[in-house]
């Protein structure tokens, strides 16, 4: 028998396999927690022999669905979520979504990480996907979803790790993204506080949580990002971002992008590491700016951005020509969300949400 068999037959089978379910059902499948993981006859492997298995399961499963192997190890036992933790690597260093904590965390530098996003107008929601587009590759990996919500003065978006749940209230929800009443210029709020206590004072409490049946993990609004999109009739679009907890030095050559979140999810309590954080509250905040386009066509509502840096940065010419988030129309209701380091998908998805 295979190893991927053994994993998916033998450990992947009772409560462990039930925790994942396929994401044709448009939830997150890989943080829908069934019951705790026990320790079982699978924890007694020798820690040698334990390594060897889940590292194989790990080069052999390089994508989704056949990826979901590696959740099932981590979902065996104790030990064996300890061996997976200290395999598996960020996404900016492997290049691989396994685990939901994979969307807070940046994306490579040397590539974009390809997307799709599907609209569903019916219900005004948004549906990201891992991959290229559903109607040609059916396996594509449910990442998030997003409700658009009309209110009196402005439009959020409530972005969740489930299409069918988007309170406030759930472990499913990631944040929100925020517009003023002219809906073009909007506010990105993670669900979470930044790691570091210096950069507090940015966060506000949001009205709409005043609730006792809020949980405390969710009652407050985190700022993000502030974005300016502005369609100007027959010309590009300009898009401005300023990313507030990612420093302009992470562009810079050996710069990095603040605090990665590199905690795998706890079977209870699931909770979602906040976006990288920068160390000081003081420290100059990356620029997202329009990559002036070749060619225009108002009808696909496409855009690309590339840092906004001045000559006193020390950051190359490549860099400050890299593409790191771009978005555009394909289809009907199908948009492209290709994003790359330093931002994160839940980053990269709100603000291509500001254009639809």
């Amino acid at each position: 028998m295979s190893l991927k068999s053994i994993v998916k037959n033998g450990i992947g089978s009772g409560s462990s396999k039930r925790w994942i379910s396929r994401s044709k059902s448009h939830v997150a499948s890989d943080v829908t927690p069934i019951e705790p993981i026990q320790q079982g006859q699978w924890a007694n492997l020798p820690p040698e022999l334990l390594l060897d298995i889940i590292r194989q399961v790990e080069e052999s499963e390089t994508s989704w669905p056949a990826r979901a192997v590696v959740v099932y190890c981590a979902s065996v036992c104790k030990s064996w979520r300890s061996v997976t933790k200290e395999i598996i690597k960020n996404l900016q260093q492997c290049g691989k979504i396994t685990f939901p904590i994979s969307l807070k965390q940046p994306g490579p530098r040397d590539h974009l990480m390809k997307c799709f996003i599907r609209r569903i107008k019916g219900t005004s929601t948004f549906l990201l996907y891992l991959g290229s587009m559903l109607s040609k590759n059916k396996s594509s990996k449910f990442l998030l979803a997003a409700k658009r919500i009309k209110r009196a003065a402005r439009i959020d978006f409530v972005i969740s790790l489930a299409a069918d749940d988007f309170s406030p209230a759930s472990n499913k929800y990631v944040g929100k993204l925020r517009s003023n009443f002219w809906c073009n210029k909007f506010t990105i709020c993670d669900s979470q506080p930044p790691h570091d206590a210096s950069v507090q004072q940015n966060c506000r409490t949001s009205k709409r949580f005043n609730s006792k049946q809020v949980s405390p993990k969710s009652a407050r609004c985190h700022l993000v990002s502030t974005i300016s999109n502005v369609l100007f009739f027959r010309k590009k679009r300009n898009v401005h971002c300023i990313m507030n907890y990612i420093p302009i030095s992470a562009i810079q050559k050996g710069g990095n992008a603040g605090l990665t979140p590199t905690s795998l999810p706890q079977i209870f309590d699931e909770t979602i590491c906040p976006s990288s954080a920068l160390n000081q509250a003081s420290a100059e905040p990356l620029i997202l700016q329009n990559n002036a386009p070749m060619l225009w066509d108002d009808r696909s509502k496409s855009f690309q951005l590339v840092a906004a840096v001045d000559p006193s940065h020390n950051v190359s010419p490549a860099e400050r020509k890299r593409i790191i988030l771009q978005c555009g129309m394909i289809e009907k209701d199908i948009f492209v969300m290709d994003y790359s380091f330093p931002i994160s998908a839940f980053e990269a998805f709100a603000i291509c949400l500001t254009s639809m």
